[in-house]
């Protein structure tokens, strides 16, 4: 399996655990929680998220400048 497949079955799961973790956070505000750490639980996957998320919006532009210099 290449790399690209393995950067986006992580950015997948990240996004799975980022919604539950936005879940908690939400179900924690209706209860009236007053934990700081259920507030800094949905950065956890969304730090690795932004950086496979840019990686993966930046793919398509790399490979096609890949393409444009095998054309040259």
């Amino acid at each position: 399996m290449s790399t690209n497949m393995w950067i986006r079955r992580i950015h997948r799961w990240l996004s799975m655990a980022f919604t539950v973790a936005v879940i908690a956070n939400i179900v924690a505000m209706t209860m009236q929680v007053q934990a700081v750490w259920i507030g800094f639980l949905a950065l956890v996957p969304l730090i690795p998220l932004l950086a496979t998320g840019l990686y993966l919006f930046a793919l398509p532009y790399l490979g096609h400048r890949d393409g444009a210099r095998q054309e040259a």
